[in-house]
């Protein structure tokens, strides 16, 4: 099994009027691959924020292996 951080983002507008890019969220999850750990996170998103849809808070989703060696 592999370690995932998979992170919720969202593009905002900030003060100076200009789009960036901000993470909701980022949640460690141990699956067996990518696509699995995605799914996973994103179940528990919705738990966490009380949503139906992980979309209605992140515009995509970012996924990285952990690095274990840090």
């Amino acid at each position: 099994m592999s370690r995932f951080v998979v992170q919720f983002m969202k593009d905002v507008l900030g003060g100076n009027g200009r789009e960036r890019e901000v993470c909701q969220s980022a949640i460690e999850i141990d699956a067996l691959s990518e696509g699995q750990a995605t799914e996973m996170a994103k179940l528990k998103f919705c738990e966490q924020q009380s949503l139906c849809d992980w979309s209605l808070h992140a515009d995509r989703i970012r996924i990285d292996a952990a690095d274990l060696h840090a």
